[in-house]
């Protein structure tokens, strides 16, 4: 693992010219999240970036925000097209992100927001969504946390190989159920370990490891941070724990559902503070729920169904939403109740709610993004919450349902008010537009189901 004397994995632009000027550190990888929530950028010449890119910023084409999964140019988007002539936008480093990339010999990172030529943002961009709600918070004088828990499926194939089967008859890293199991998660520890030494030393807090329900399933969890800090982890652990097991001849999936077993979720805890710190979701007692978290509760369970596209952005994700399997269908909250899509847990300054909706196919920032809105528009309209959900909210018929589908969710989105409010119109509009492209392209698909059923009984 290749690391310099920086500070928890972070370094200063002083330490970053120390380490390129003693041939510690030769590339810079200047990175901006798509709309996919993947990184996308280039690899810098680290005197390169120290001389020009730092101060000048890069360029790359605006297609970035206005592509598919497979990168294809599509139809539809304002700030991109054919007509537009696919011209630059402007990469503008922030430098309070550099970081090292362990993983990879002589390479830091540095994570860029998205501006136009004459320095407007790009509002479309994720790093821009987000920021919005930032600054939303921050004139109330506020900040929020928030952890994000990814699942992952381990294979003992290589992603080469994989691909060459189809992603077929795949071999999953352990045979039965190994959550919580110690034995189950020691065969892959090997993978495991090293990716939770080298997000520390990217300067992430690592929390734990543990096995889930699934194949081969994993969870790796990380302390909580600062929005924006936790959506930049986030992307980066992705990348980082891909490009890990890679190179040690395996490959994993972050794919909300890749079997008709426990998908892969991504449940988002999320608090607010003051300027002083002062936590805003804890009421008089210990446990006790203040108005102001009672009513940005209320604001995310109003809300819930039309902002769901930002917590389940494709047609694989809404798969996931099935009863009993720990991922929600009903639109409820509860105290330590995980068959609801709220979950009220923790006490004293910990007092937080876990956002259950979300699989590991989410962008960070789009996600955060719909939880601050939501709760924003619980408290600036003062919404009374309803009382907690006891029992088994799969079983309950008078709870609300969370959208079934990406064209449910994409309609409800396009005709929010309160995601018009928050995130403006061309953001919204631009999003909408990138679920229609996912959804054609899947009503253009044959899939395996069909040839099994139609091939010959048609």
């Amino acid at each position: 693992m290749t690391r310099g004397p920086s500070s928890g994995g972070f370094l200063s632009i002083e330490q970053l010219a120390n380490e390129v000027d003693s041939g510690r550190v030769d590339t810079v990888l200047v990175a901006i999240a798509d709309m996919q929530g993947r990184l996308q950028g280039k690899r810098c010449d680290a005197r390169f970036f120290l001389d020009h890119v730092r101060t000048d910023a890069t360029d790359a084409c605006n297609y970035l925000l206005a592509v598919d999964i497979e990168m294809r140019t599509v139809d539809g988007y304002a700030i991109s097209s054919w007509e537009r002539g696919y011209g630059d936008f402007v990469m503008r480093p922030d430098l309070n992100t550099l970081r090292w990339v362990p993983w990879q010999p002589g390479t830091v990172l540095c994570h860029a927001d998205v501006e136009w030529e004459d320095g407007g943002p790009v509002s479309p961009a994720p790093r821009q969504v987000l920021r919005r709600q930032i600054a939303r918070l921050s004139e109330r004088g506020w900040s929020a946390f928030a952890g994000t828990e990814l699942e992952f499926m381990v294979f003992r194939d290589t992603y080469e190989e994989a691909w060459s089967r189809g992603y077929r008859s795949l071999t999953p890293s352990t045979q039965y159920n190994v959550d919580y199991s110690l034995l189950g998660t020691a065969r892959v520890e090997p993978l495991l370990r090293r990716i939770r030494l080298e997000m520390t030393g990217a300067g992430m807090q690592v929390e734990s490891a543990k096995g889930e329900c699934n194949l081969g399933q994993f969870e790796i969890a990380f302390y909580y941070s600062g929005l924006l800090e936790k959506a930049d982890e986030h992307v980066l652990y992705k990348l980082g724990a891909k490009e890990i097991a890679a190179q040690e001849g395996m490959s994993l999936s972050f794919m909300a559902k890749f079997d008709q077993r426990e998908g892969n979720s991504c449940h988002v805890h999320i608090s607010l503070r003051d300027d002083d710190g002062t936590p805003l979701f804890v009421g008089r007692e210990p446990k006790a729920m203040s108005e102001t978290f009672r009513h940005f509760l209320a604001g995310l369970l109003a809300t819930t169904r039309e902002l769901t596209f930002f917590y389940a952005p494709t047609v694989n994700s809404y798969k996931r939403f099935a009863p009993g399997t720990f991922a929600p269908t009903a639109v409820a909250w509860g105290h330590d109740n995980r068959t609801c899509a709220y979950r009220v847990i923790g006490h004293g300054p910990g007092l937080r709610v876990e956002c259950r909706i979300p699989g590991a196919d989410v962008n960070p920032y789009l996600t955060l993004a719909a939880l601050v809105a939501g709760g924003l528009h619980g408290i600036e309209n003062e919404i009374p919450l309803i009382a907690a959900f006891e029992g088994n909210a799969y079983a309950s018929e008078r709870l609300t349902h969370v959208p079934r589908s990406l064209s449910e969710a994409a309609t409800l989105f396009e005709q929010s008010t309160v995601a018009r409010h928050a995130f403006g119109d061309d953001v919204v509009d631009h999003y909408v537009n990138m679920a229609r492209v996912e959804l054609d392209a899947f009503s253009a698909a044959v899939t395996d189901w069909e040839l099994v059923r139609g091939f010959e009984r048609y």
